[in-house]
């Protein structure tokens, strides 16, 4: 019984758009705050969104007017909507909370011509 588990990642273009989903124990998603981060091969983990329990939300710079993080309460479900993505972009992509729990296997988003 996973306590998170992310999905939707897939192949887009530059410029293109994607929405990711983080479904989330019912325990862990009443108590916590979510957090999106992402990590590109040969690179670190680095924090991309976060949204809290009252759905004030906050953006890395390098995210910052292209994503949009929300929550859907009735689905236990964090999403993080991509538009404009950029090479950049490219990593695996991870929700959790702080501390961080195990991390799972995240989701794949590729931007390529």
């Amino acid at each position: 019984q996973e306590q998170l588990a992310e999905s939707g990642g897939g192949l887009v273009q530059p410029g293109g758009s994607l929405r990711l989903s983080c479904v989330a124990s019912t325990n862990i998603f009443n108590n916590n705050d979510i957090h999106w981060y992402r990590q590109a091969p040969g690179k670190r983990r680095e924090w991309v969104a976060r949204i809290t329990r009252g759905g004030n939300v906050l953006y890395d710079n390098s995210v910052k007017g292209r994503f949009t993080i929300s929550r859907d309460n009735d689905k236990n479900t964090v999403y993080l909507q991509m538009n404009s993505l950029k090479r950049e972009d490219t990593a695996i992509y991870y929700c959790n909370i702080i501390p961080p729990l195990a991390w799972g296997q995240g989701t794949q988003v590729t931007v390529s011509s």
